[in-house]
């Protein structure tokens, strides 16, 4: 797999400057993506009571007392395994703690201790790091006696927490926040373009990433669903820095059988919310579906930059009018989208992916541009004067004028006298001359038609009675 010139730290932090990284390591089902969440203040972490539900590293940032750091949370390690898939965690488990300042070992008081619990502290005390040793489940005093098995382990002290009420959790997080230097405030920088990467199920989502990244930091694998929660990275290319969001597949409803998947949707749409520019992954091998036009219809409907990748494009035969083909099936599928590139590549083999930041870097120029006043007015004046936009029960529409409201997408607002007779198709032309005269190719654009306030209509204007004596003058 070709990696990229790509640098990743824990959001955007320069290996000398960046904040401390806490790793929350253990067993699956102890309760570490609780924790997190609890740390983090969100709900960011899937939480339930199924073993192995977190996968991936999943980074937050916490501010506690005037002190800030990043906390990770690892998918459950298991020493020794032959499952693929518990192997794959463990693996991004250790780069975690490779990664870390500051590792804190989660055990489950209402389990007990297992030989698991020795082998993952016994791999703790070989790093150089500060490890705290937390017994999660233990919700009141009364409980404390169940954390009494871990001293077993031959480490103190043990902090006896409970993830989901809190309690213990203070005594915690003041042996964590002693390894925390003072934060420094420091001079708030352009926020970073959030990059969503979604897509059904086994489509390569995170095999992309990877690729970006250059390492394995999230689970790929050839089973669908692998990926059940949105995992944020932060990457740098070539001075610049994203956040790429990977999101859980998104099936069809009747597909979803279980909870843990739904939740998984819901935060992959979530994940569309949150994001700029949206990376919609499909499988070249299967075509376009109607499960991708819904995925894709959202990211359209929310405003966001869409740039379509047609991924395992090495599989495909291929002839000189495959790629005209296949794009005309794009087209014809996602007829929203005409304006969004297209770009087949392989996420396995790293074919062609080395265009995709050029197109993120035209795509987030463009979703941000902003037009000046006088350019818009003088566009309309001749592009009203030579496609006039129609008439109103015989009375010619009007649009006065025409200015840009905002940016990310670019919304433009059209002060008209009778807003609601233009007709949808001219509106869509008004985009489409705007697109053309002001290069916003590839990104969506929105359209305001407003009632011109302040002046009445030329209807109005006839109704409108006149005062006793005043005379009609002509000229």
């Amino acid at each position: 797999m070709t990696a990229f010139p790509i640098v990743w730290y824990s959001f955007g932090m320069a290996k000398s400057t960046r904040k401390k990284l806490v790793a929350l390591v253990g067993r699956p089902n102890v309760g570490k993506s609780t924790l997190f969440n609890m740390l983090t203040g969100t709900r960011r972490a899937l939480v339930e009571d199924t073993p192995g539900l977190t996968r991936d590293r999943n980074y937050g940032e916490v501010t506690i007392r005037d002190k800030s750091f990043i906390v990770v949370d690892t998918g459950g390690f298991e020493p020794t395994t032959e499952d693929v898939m518990l192997s794959q965690m463990r693996t991004q488990t250790l780069v975690a703690v490779e990664q870390a300042d500051i590792i804190v070992f989660m055990g489950d008081a209402k389990a007990g201790i297992t030989p698991s619990d020795y082998e993952i502290v016994r791999t703790l005390q070989r790093t150089d790091k500060t490890v705290l040793y937390a017994v999660n489940k233990v919700d009141s005093e009364k409980q404390e006696n169940f954390a009494v098995d871990f001293f077993g382990l031959g480490v103190e002290p043990i902090y006896p927490v409970s993830a989901i009420t809190g309690y213990g959790a203070d005594e915690l997080i003041d042996a964590i926040l002693e390894g925390i230097p003072e934060s420094i405030s420091e001079p708030a920088g352009e926020p970073l373009t959030k990059i969503a990467v979604v897509g059904r199920p086994n489509t390569g989502k995170s095999t992309l990433i990877n690729l970006l990244l250059g390492e394995e930091r999230l689970v790929a694998n050839p089973a669908p669903g692998t990926t059940r929660d949105s995992i944020d990275t932060v990457v740098k290319y070539h001075g610049k820095e994203y956040v790429f969001i990977d999101t859980a597949g998104i099936r069809r409803r009747a597909r979803i059988v279980d909870r843990v998947e739904k939740y998984s949707v819901i935060k992959a749409f979530q994940s569309i919310d949150r994001a700029d520019i949206v990376l919609v992954l499909l499988d070249a091998t299967e075509g376009v579906t109607d499960q991708d036009a819904r995925i894709a219809g959202y990211a359209y409907e929310k405003g966001r930059g869409v740039i379509i990748l047609l991924n395992k494009w090495d599989l495909v035969q291929k002839d000189s009018n495959t790629i005209h083909a296949f794009t005309a099936h794009v087209r014809e599928f996602l007829k929203y989208l005409q304006y969004a590139p297209i770009l087949t590549l392989s996420a396995l083999k790293g074919t062609r992916a080395v265009k995709l930041f050029g197109l993120i870097e035209e795509m987030e120029s463009v979703y941000r541009k902003r037009v000046g006043t006088a350019e818009l007015n003088k566009f309309i004046e001749e592009t009203t004067t030579s496609h006039p936009p129609g008439m109103h029960h015989k009375k010619p529409i009007k649009i006065y004028y025409l200015t840009q409201v905002r940016t990310a997408p670019p919304t433009f607002m059209f002060f008209c006298n009778y807003p609601e007779s233009i007709h949808f198709s001219y509106k869509r032309f008004l985009e489409n001359r705007l697109r053309e005269a002001f290069d916003f190719r590839g990104s969506p654009l929105r359209l305001v038609l407003k009632k011109r306030q302040g002046r009445l209509s030329d209807q109005e204007q006839a109704k409108k009675p006149r005062r006793p004596g005043s005379r009609k003058r002509f000229v």
